[in-house]
């Protein structure tokens, strides 16, 4: 009841009731976009604009997902419009020429000695077009309807992806895992 009160004052430009929505949810959202941009400038930029745009456009929101999955899905956006700009674009690939590639052992384990740093690591250096799927599959939890949405691909190209993705990332950790044993 809390939350839908203050977007409600929100939507009628009541500053302190946008403050305290923005302080809510302004460090998640930083998390969200620093993941997709890797930096800390161009993540805050993306932070800021989005909180612009979403109470310019509070209206438009109707309480069907949660003020955050609303907000996150604006901060994702903006952080790909900023990889756009860059030059970053996607390549498009015929779906005629993808294939699903589906992983031989689903569970897709790691050693115990690989630390949560050495994947972060693995991840970030991931092609982007990977790592954007990877970071919404895995870690933000978007299926892959959504994921193309978002990255305007095919669902078929989102698998695809994820699959090549999650190869690259074993084949990236194995020597980790075998330096660990020497």
């Amino acid at each position: 009841m809390f939350q839908t009160e203050l977007i409600e004052k929100c939507k009628q430009n009541n500053r302190k009731a946008q403050l305290q929505l923005y302080n809510c949810y302004c460090d998640g959202m930083y998390v969200v976009a620093h993941k997709f941009l890797g930096n800390t400038m161009e993540a805050e930029d993306v932070v800021q604009e989005a909180f612009i745009n979403a109470f310019v456009k509070l209206h438009q929101y109707q309480g069907e997902v949660t003020f955050g999955a609303w907000l996150k899905r604006i901060v994702i956006n903006k952080s790909i419009d900023v990889l756009k700009s860059k030059k970053h674009y996607w390549q498009d690939l015929e779906e005629a020429h993808l294939k699903v590639v589906e992983p031989v052992d689903e569970e897709w384990l790691i050693e115990d000695t690989i630390t949560i740093e050495k994947v972060k690591q693995a991840i970030d250096q991931l092609p982007e077009k990977y790592r954007l799927v990877v970071v919404l599959y895995l870690i933000e939890g978007y299926d892959h309807q959504e994921i193309a949405e978002i990255l305007n691909i095919s669902e078929v190209a989102s698998r695809t992806q994820l699959s090549r993705a999650k190869l690259k990332l074993q084949e990236s950790l194995i020597p980790l895992s075998n330096a660990k044993e020497r």
